[in-house]
């Protein structure tokens, strides 16, 4: 033990050596501490309480004679003194055991300041013979029980349990050894040990150590060794161990026996424990000094030594080492800080003792790690590497990571890099640019089987101990992709994976393998991420796996749902378009295979409006609208040699190219394709069709697709439109074809076309005679336009003759002849009538009637009376007519009808709407207006009826007459 190493890692306080009060008079016998308080007892029977400096407090008289033995308790204030007082009687012993409350004093007025004794007891009986007290230890129990355990050097130990201060105790006694040489059994030291309910005490003899187990009834005793101590060296540990020190050793003990021995030399006067150390003082017999020494078992190491005069008392308070000499002066010793120890180490370069030193006291993790990276940096210096990075390694979540890597970058040390590298990826520490440095190391040192041990080591699945990109990036830089797949694959990304198949091996047909065995919903996003390569290499393997992920035929069986409910489920078409922007022809391959399977589809118009303009455009290729806005004839005529315009000329003669045969072949097929899936997409049940007609429209025009443009404006009911299309390409044939099935009203169609068409060929400037007096028949069927009209928009071309409307004008002037003459006919006949109704009107208001009638009009029986007469010539039996019955039966419905035309026509004066509705849409507006005015309708007329007026249902009875 002599080579152990000594450090001064504890300090004196309070300046050095300080003294007892002189408040302290007696010899001192014995002292305790606790509850910041030093309690020391001496020969007179005075106590005395210190406080922190070794102050005096307080002292008082606890026993008249002597202080044999005291102890402060913890968890309460109490104090417990064993000494002498006066005898009562010659019978009973002197030595009492008392109680005393140190947080009640004596009433004030007592001349003394003590603190009130709440217990004495007497420790000898009749039945607890009197012997010489040796060693003295109190437990706490819950309160108010104390456990007192009281050493003879008979061999025996007293036992008292309980309340003392209620006198509410058990008795019972322990015995030892019952050797008769009181030398030999003397109870040297106790200790008690508290595991959960078992409550055992330690005692030591100068033959034995004994163990009770105090919970058993009676106590059991258990030997644990045949040699004890001759001193009051005991002491506990803080594992509850006996301490136990000889003149060759000091001795730990636990329940199970001898524990781990410590050969240090000398006579051990004193033992205790502190903070992990063993304190001890040794004796030195040649003279009257004492060594003090402080243990550090773990270490091996002494943290302190001192020599001092003879000890008398050892404690521990205030967190530091009270030791109590014979002179009275007192030594405190406390222990420096960490730092201050580390510091002292780091001087001497004693890197060693340091880490084993923090880690033994268990300090924070950073100051290890900081003592750690002291010790590296130490070795680096001396150019130790491998021993430097084993300590740099344990820093390892504490030091930062690039601190150490730029050291072993700069040393080329890279084998002790790599070390640490892996050290950092397997504590799950390692940022992105580590892993990427690891790498870099194994491919650097071609160490394929290291590599393979990082990339492969099977931590579970979706646990890894690095970056995965970072990993894939790496290896694919250094050409390793057979391990960046592993990880890849390992690590699901399923787009990594094919990324290094596809751009870095070229290997398309393992990519489509590998693309067809994942889930639907993966499968989906890589083709959108890599179905350009794929396009690209493998088209029609592509294709058929984006039918398969747009219907998948199979798991649609499975599932058994209806089918519009299972296609919107699945991904669209339209999602996957942006991989073929380079390849049209492999989408229109696609999408018409797609169109062909699928017959509803939720993106059935984005669908068309994609094959629409793969289909009229003039090259197979994605046309832009845009591209029609700048510079480019949208008219049909301009565009219609646009398909044979690559020819070349060659010596006068015209030679086609072979490529361009083939072009313009499959320009024909793609738009008749294109036609095709315009009349099929709005077929006639439909009132909306499945592709944007307004696109539509745009893509016919761009690509001078005509038969599109016209089937659209027919489509839309756009007959003017239909019509310009054809006056655009001057298609007179088509024109008038167009109109006469366009143009029949009969069949829903406008007549206005017929006009429109008139005045085409009015301004057409070149002679179309031909034409026009084909117009000129429909119009006169129809009558849809005036011959002032007609004549007017035909006077316009100069090219045409008199001659082309000479029969036209004709008949339009035997007609209306025909019909002036009717109309004066018509006119006569009504001014009869009018003159015939005046008249009747007159000899009414001017001429008595007389009625002739015999028989009555409803029951054909002759007349008699009472009869009723009406002015219209009809009579009635009154027994015929209704009560208050008015009006003749006979013209009543008739008068109704006319009156409630009148009431028709004046509430149509009201609707102008209506009126000019019917002026609007008339071929002759005056027409209408002529009969408005003959009707009366919008003269002006009176509210009232003039005076004269006799209504013609009027009646009369023969009775008033």
């Amino acid at each position: 033990m002599y080579q152990w190493r000594k450090f001064e890692f504890f300090e004196e306080k309070y300046g050095g050596k300080s003294t007892i009060p002189e408040d302290v008079t007696g010899k001192i016998t014995c002292c305790s501490s606790g509850r910041g308080k030093v309690v020391i007892g001496c020969d007179d029977g005075a106590v005395s309480l210190l406080d922190r400096g070794i102050k005096f407090n307080f002292g008082f008289q606890a026993h008249s004679s002597s202080v044999l033995y005291l102890q402060q308790l913890k968890q309460r204030n109490f104090l417990v003194t064993v000494g002498e007082d006066e005898k009562i009687s010659p019978q009973q012993s002197s030595t009492c055991l008392k109680v005393f409350d140190l947080d009640k004093m004596e009433p004030e007025g007592t001349s003394t300041t003590s603190p009130d004794c709440i217990g004495i007891l007497r420790i000898f009986t009749n039945q607890f013979p009197e012997a010489k007290i040796t060693s003295f230890l109190v437990l706490e129990e819950p309160p108010p029980i104390l456990l007192i355990a009281i050493g003879l050097d008979n061999g025996f130990i007293y036992c008292i349990k309980g309340d003392i201060a209620r006198e509410r105790i058990t008795r019972f006694k322990l015995q030892v050894d019952n050797q008769n040489d009181k030398s030999q059994c003397s109870i040297m030291g106790l200790g008690f040990r508290v595991d959960g309910q078992a409550l055992q005490l330690f005692s030591v003899t100068p033959n034995s150590v004994c163990l009770f187990s105090l919970q058993n009834q009676p106590p059991r005793r258990q030997v644990l060794d045949q040699t004890g101590s001759n001193a009051n060296s005991v002491a506990m540990s803080d594992r509850s161990e006996l301490i136990i020190g000889r003149s060759e050793a000091v001795y730990f003990y636990d329940v199970d026996g001898r524990g781990p021995c410590w050969a240090f030399e000398g006579e051990k006067k004193f033992l205790g424990w502190f903070r992990g150390y063993l304190l001890c003082v040794i004796a030195d017999q040649r003279n009257d000094k004492n060594t003090f020494n402080v243990y550090d078992l773990k270490n091996r190491l002494i943290a302190h030594s001192l020599v001092v005069k003879e000890v008398s008392c050892m404690l521990c308070e205030w967190g530091n080492i009270i030791l109590i000499l014979r002179d009275k002066s007192v030594l405190c010793i406390g222990e420096k800080d960490m730092e201050s120890k580390l510091d002292m180490l780091f001087k001497k370069n004693l890197y060693t003792v340091a880490i084993n030193l923090v880690q033994s006291q268990q300090a924070d993790p950073a100051a290890t790690a900081e003592v750690l990276r002291k010790y590296g940096d130490h070795l680096y210096s001396k150019q130790d590497y491998d021993e430097a990075m084993a300590q740099y390694i344990n820093t390892i979540g504490h030091l930062e990571p690039s601190y150490v890597i730029q050291k072993f970058l700069d040393a080329q040390r890279i084998y002790n890099l790599t070390n640490y590298l892996e050290k950092l990826h397997e504590k799950g520490l390692a940022s992105k640019d580590h892993t990427t440095l690891l790498l870099n190391c194994y491919t650097k040192l071609k160490d394929v089987e290291k590599l393979n041990l990082f990339i492969k080591s099977e931590d579970g699945v979706g646990e890894h101990k690095f970056d995965v990109e970072t990993a894939i990036r790496v290896c694919r830089a250094a050409s390793y992709h057979e391990h960046a797949m592993y990880v890849a694959k390992k690590a699901g990304r399923h787009e990594l994976y094919l990324k290094i198949l596809l751009e870095d091996l070229g290997r398309y047909d393992e990519a489509l393998l590998y693309i067809t065995s994942l889930e639907p919903s993966q499968a989906g996003v890589t083709v959108k991420e890599y179905g350009k390569i794929l396009i690209e290499h493998k088209p029609v393997e592509t294709i058929d796996i984006l039918m398969t992920l747009c219907t998948e035929d199979g798991e649609f069986n499975k599932r058994g749902t209806s089918s519009s409910t299972y296609i919107s489920m699945l991904p669209s078409p339209v999602d996957f378009l942006n991989i073929f922007v380079h390849h049209p022809q492999s989408l229109m391959d696609f999408l018409e295979k797609y169109t062909n399977k699928v017959k509803e589809s939720p993106a059935q118009v984005e669908i068309n409006n994609t094959l629409l303009e793969l289909y009229l455009s003039n090259e197979l290729n994605f046309p832009s609208i845009s591209q029609g806005s700048s510079g480019v004839d949208l008219s049909l005529g301009a565009r219609s040699g646009s398909s044979v315009a690559s020819k070349a000329k060659s010596n006068g003669k015209l030679t086609a190219d072979p490529k361009d045969i083939y072009k313009d072949k499959d320009h024909l097929e793609r738009h008749e394709k294109g036609l095709q899936l315009l009349k099929n997409a709005w077929p006639s049940d439909m009132e909306h069709s499945l592709y944007d007609v307004d696109l539509a429209i745009i893509l016919c025009e761009m690509n001078a697709f005509k038969e599109g443009l016209l089937f659209l404006y027919e489509k839309m009911k756009l007959y003017k439109e239909v019509i310009a299309c054809y006056m655009q390409a001057h298609d007179h044939d088509g024109l008038i074809a167009c109109c006469k099935r366009l143009g029949d009203s009969g069949k829903g169609g406008d007549p206005t076309l017929w006009a429109d068409l008139l005045k085409y060929f009015g301004e057409l400037g070149e002679d179309c005679s031909k034409e026009v007096k084909e117009v000129l028949t429909y119009i006169e069927r129809d009558d849809i336009l005036p011959p002032i009209i007609v004549l007017q928009t035909l006077s316009r071309n100069p090219c045409l003759t008199l001659s082309v409307i000479k029969d036209y004008i004709a008949r339009k002037l035997e007609q209306e002849s025909k019909l002036i003459e009717d109309d004066r006919r018509a006119i006569d006949n009504y001014q009869e009538d009018t003159s015939a109704m005046r008249k009747e009107i007159q000899d009414l208001r001017t001429n008595a009637r007389i009625f002739q009638l015999s028989k009555c009009t409803a029951c054909t029986f002759t007349l008699d009376l009472p009869a009723v007469h009406f002015m219209c010539m009809h009579s009635f039996h009154q027994r015929c007519l209704g009560d208050n019955e008015k009006e003749c039966p006979e013209c009543a419905a008739e008068y109704r009808s006319v009156m409630e035309m009148k009431r028709g026509l004046e509430q149509n004066s009201k609707d102008q709407d209506r009126f000019f509705q019917q002026v609007k849409s008339s071929k002759d507006g005056f027409s209408v207006i002529a009969e408005y005015f003959g009707k009366g309708i919008i003269s002006k007329t009176s509210n009232g009826r003039p005076s004269g007026t006799l209504r013609s249902g009027s009646t009369s009875s023969s009775n008033g007459f």
